[in-house]
């Protein structure tokens, strides 16, 4: 199956050089980098032209909505993976919850809003994984296996220096990238990506992950004196 859905990416990569695939992969990941390693105010600017660089090369690139996984198809029999993220997370806030460590906003509108930009968030970096990233990957490799680990790789790196977020992010990238070549549809993986992530947040504490930053934020973190974190911050967007 990982064969075939790699085919339309193999019929792409005959209009184009695997020189362009490497130098996109290289502009928009040295651009991600250089967002999460940057010091405010100038991580600001650094993240709208990322974001403008990542949207201008999908756009140029035309890759189209089926192969980017941006169509409805296959979406209730990859669904599976939302009910798995579902049972993950409430097996981690039971644990937590006995633990002591579970840390839950107050009322449901409070967590919604709490937690709606992160949910956005989420779609994003799934969209850069598998629709940006491990397509560039499944032209550049031959085997699609080596492809979706060469992306998770990728995807858990930019999660450096957290010793938390790391082999999560490696083995959630990995697991998301087959599940995309299987079913090519991204939208489940978005919502199972918010899922995990609110869960790491509410049920780890914010001195032991950092409060899910990464890069320089991580390094320069400092943790608020009664222990809440007030949303998951493992993405560089810029925040009041």
């Amino acid at each position: 199956m990982a064969e075939a859905a790699a085919l339309p990416e193999r019929q792409v990569a005959k209009n184009r050089s695997k020189g362009r695939d490497a130098a996109e992969i290289a502009a928009a990941y040295g651009l991600i980098l250089a967002v999460i390693w940057t010091p405010r105010p100038e991580q600001r600017f650094l993240w709208m032209v990322a974001a403008a660089a990542v949207a201008v090369i999908a756009w140029v690139s035309n890759d189209g909505a089926k192969a980017m996984g941006l169509l409805g198809a296959n979406l209730l029999r990859s669904a599976w993976i939302v009910g798995a993220a579902l049972l993950a997370a409430g097996g981690a806030v039971l644990v937590a919850a006995k633990l002591g460590t579970l840390r839950l906003p107050h009322g449901v509108m409070v967590f919604i809003a709490t937690y709606c930009l992160y949910a956005v968030w989420s779609g994003v970096q799934q969209f850069l994984l598998q629709s940006f990233f491990l397509l560039r990957f499944l032209r550049l490799i031959p085997n699609p296996r080596m492809a979706a680990l060469t992306a998770a790789a990728l995807f858990a790196t930019a999660h450096l220096p957290s010793t938390v977020l790391v082999p999560i992010t490696f083995l959630w990238g990995f697991a998301a990238c087959l599940h995309f070549l299987h079913y090519r549809n991204l939208y489940p993986l978005a919502l199972a990506h918010a899922i995990l992530g609110i869960a790491v947040a509410v049920t780890v504490p914010g001195p032991v992950d950092h409060n899910m930053r990464v890069g320089l934020g991580y390094l320069t973190y400092g943790h608020h004196r009664n222990g809440h974190r007030p949303y998951p911050v493992e993405h560089p967007l810029p925040k009041p």
